[in-house]
């Protein structure tokens, strides 16, 4: 199946044709041709699976119709949970139209929004937002959504556990009644469909793509379990042992990861970090070197966990484990994306067993372990218990 058999133009099929995008995934098959349609559409899928394209190219498709855009004004919107990911969106919808007319804008906290204002004065027309910086414009009267045609909430599940819920109500009391609704979750919890309920109309389709990236055969993973103080040490055997040229590495908190970056400079291993303690222009500048393949080792905080897209991530590396195994998924599928093979590795600590039995029990399988003599484990970490039920979590 082609693009163009789910009803895109010459346009966007070139641009796509530009970039190696030839062949839909599920969740694109799925997806595209229902917003299309002009559905109202819930969809679960995890990351990895190419959810922004399966609802950037319909919305692309309806909007160039050569349509002139009013001052301070918006044609789509697109909310997401974190900076990085609005920038991440931006960058796709600029790729796939680029043999359009259609304009679109990143717009977040954390820089000056006086350029993003002067942007936004001959209007835009797909926004993507953080909804802070979002509310924050709409209360100077910066734009208006009396012309916005359709609204996206993207990565839905995120923004709730984030704390965004009230600022999407108001978000969602400013919009017109005629527009057309899209949420896209990873998963789709009682909170999400509580959302979805207030977004989005009673006729909404609803769809899934079920297949976790984690599972697939593409992304191989394996853990080493360690005692706390020899982590960073481990981690830089690792990166040595197997002479790794790139990794991205996850870890819980930003004071942690500058002391990482500190320890492994220490072995003569080049680094650097994101995190929410490093400003928006600072934080760009390292990705966009990690990217481009300038830093070969990025550590960073959960912040960036659905916010990083780079073509050809060899390796993610769980320096700690996420509290939440959801969160795991999410971070390993960084890499292993478009069919291309990558590699999870994480480092377990005995007071990370809680969350392994998690993350194992929601993969549906042990996550093979490796031991090196050179690392003697003291406190060691049991097998898993596969059908292990957290408590007090949804």
């Amino acid at each position: 199946m082609s693009f163009s058999s789910l009803g895109l133009s010459d346009s966007i099929t070139k641009a796509l044709s530009d970039i190696d995008y030839t062949t839909p995934t599920a969740i694109q098959k799925k997806a595209i041709p229902l917003v299309l349609a002009g559905h109202d559409l819930v969809a679960a899928a995890q990351t990895g699976t190419g959810k922004t394209a399966s609802f950037v190219l319909p919305l692309l498709e309806k909007l160039n119709n050569g349509k002139v855009l009013r001052g301070k004004r918006i044609r789509a919107l697109i909310l997401t949970p974190t900076r990085e990911l609005a920038i991440q969106v931006d960058e796709s919808i600029k790729k796939y139209s680029q043999y359009t007319d259609l304009s679109s804008l990143a717009m977040y906290g954390g820089v000056d929004a006086d350029a993003q204002k002067q942007q936004l004065i001959w209007g835009v027309d797909i926004l993507v937002a953080t909804p802070g910086r979002l509310l924050d414009m709409a209360h100077q009267r910066a734009l208006h959504f009396d012309e916005l045609e359709a609204v996206v909430l993207d990565e839905a599940d995120r923004m709730l556990d984030m704390g965004f819920i009230d600022d999407i109500n108001k978000i969602i009391e400013r919009l017109p009644q005629q527009r057309q609704n899209l949420l896209f979750s990873a998963t789709i919890s009682n909170d999400v469909r509580a959302l979805a309920k207030r977004a989005i109309n009673d006729n909404a389709k609803e769809l899934s793509v079920t297949s976790d990236v984690a599972s697939k055969p593409n992304i191989t993973q394996w853990l080493v379990t360690v005692d706390k103080d020899t982590k960073s040490a481990l981690l830089s055997f690792l990166i040595k042992e197997y002479e790794w040229e790139q990794a991205l590495i996850f870890i819980e908190t930003k004071h942690g990861a500058a002391k990482l970056v500190s320890q492994l400079a220490k072995r003569g291993i080049v680094a650097d970090c994101i995190h929410s303690g490093r400003t928006q222009a600072v934080r760009e500048t390292v990705l966009n070197e990690f990217k481009a393949g300038n830093i070969s080792f990025l550590v960073s905080t959960g912040v960036a966990a659905r916010g990083i897209d780079i073509g050809n991530l060899t390796r993610v590396v769980n320096y700690d484990l996420p509290d939440q195994a959801d969160d795991y998924i999410h971070r390993i599928g960084r890499t292993g994306r478009a069919g291309a093979s990558g590699e999870a590795v994480s480092l377990v600590a005995k007071d990370n067993f809680r969350n392994l039995c998690a993350i194992e029990s929601k993969l549906g399988h042990i996550i093979e372990r490796k031991a090196f003599d050179d690392f003697p484990v003291k406190k060691v970490v049991p097998i898993s218990i596969l059908n292990y039920q957290p408590k007090n979590r949804r």
